[in-house]
């Protein structure tokens, strides 16, 4: 049996530093760092942990209904989105995971996209 990412790296605890660390990046990021003002980090930072882990083949799962419902409110655009993947990639890279690796989270998260971006209308 393969070993997931999730495990690879050493489960909840890594991917816990990985996204603290994105986090810290993205309150420094004049193109995101306003989404997060008046956010509950800890809690912010413990729910986006479990969705990583659970993208990445972690014990958590989370439905593309609520992810959807979660972001709806927030008025993400795609700029925005791309912003937040490029600094968890370096997240990423910082903690040592490996390139083809980096690729299959993003490829992840880039599925995400369309629940995670909001929708103008057209």
């Amino acid at each position: 049996m393969s070993q997931t990412i999730y495990e690879k790296y050493g489960g909840f605890k890594t991917i816990s530093r990985i996204v603290m660390h994105f986090y810290d990046l993205a309150l420094d990021s004049e193109q995101i760092g306003d989404h997060f003002d008046d956010i509950e980090m800890p809690r912010l930072i413990d729910h986006q942990t479990k969705f990583v882990s659970s993208l990445v083949g972690g014990p958590a799962s989370f439905s593309d209904d609520r992810i959807e419902t979660v972001h709806r409110h927030l008025n993400i655009t795609h700029e925005d989105f791309d912003e937040m993947g490029a600094l968890l990639t370096e997240a990423l890279a910082h903690h040592g995971m490996a390139d083809a690796d980096i690729e299959i989270v993003m490829d992840a998260i880039e599925s995400k996209r369309s629940i995670i971006v909001a929708r103008t209308a057209a």
